[in-house]
């Protein structure tokens, strides 16, 4: 069954192999008739900062405001980055703490006590790129780098999430990533 698709390269630059996972995505997706929406991390125009933390109303910028609109169309979100110091980029960061927002993603319900999650019935898949070390390595050495953007942010707000992390993509050869993007490729065509 064909699905509505958003795949967002959350590294700063797409012309890098995070922006090459995402394409690989994209296309078996497209491919496979499922329709897609591309977004790139860097393409978008927005102040990353916080300024006054959540205590006055930072106007969101179009960029912003579209993207919440495509992750409300979205039946399947699609989120490639690359694990920089056991984290996501700083600006995928910054976009999360700027259009992640009650009445958007989530609202706390005050008679409840508890968080009302509107954006339930979509799924996630989120891939994460290591550079040096492996993702096991990563993870035994710092704990999981994955429980922020699966948790803390997609799952908050009623996305499904499942990750997938390859790794160490700056030491292994063409035979690996060929076989990695088959499997993204198996990924996008399934719109899983």
């Amino acid at each position: 069954m064909s699905k509505k698709i958003l795949v967002l390269c959350g590294h700063p630059d797409h012309e890098s192999f995070s922006g090459e996972v995402a394409s690989q995505y994209e296309n078996a997706a497209r491919e496979a008739g499922h329709e897609v929406v591309r977004v790139n991390l860097g393409q978008l125009h927005f102040d990353p900062i916080l300024h006054k933390g959540y205590k006055e109303i930072q106007q969101l910028e179009p960029d912003l405001l579209d993207l919440q609109n495509r992750f409300r169309e979205a039946e399947h979100i699609v989120l490639v980055y690359p694990n920089w110091w056991c984290a996501m980029p700083a600006l995928l960061k910054g976009l999360f703490d700027r259009f992640w927002l009650p009445g958007f993603a989530f609202n706390f319900n005050k008679e409840t006590k508890r968080i009302d999650k509107h954006l339930k019935g979509r799924t996630a898949r989120v891939i994460v790129l290591s550079g040096t070390h492996s993702p096991f390595q990563t993870w035994w050495r710092f704990g999981d780098f994955t429980n922020e953007i699966q948790y803390g942010i997609l799952e908050f707000a009623g996305i499904r999430t499942a990750v997938t992390a390859y790794g160490p993509c700056e030491k292994v050869g063409g035979p690996c990533r060929e076989k990695w993007l088959r499997e993204i490729a198996t990924m996008g065509k399934k719109g899983i």
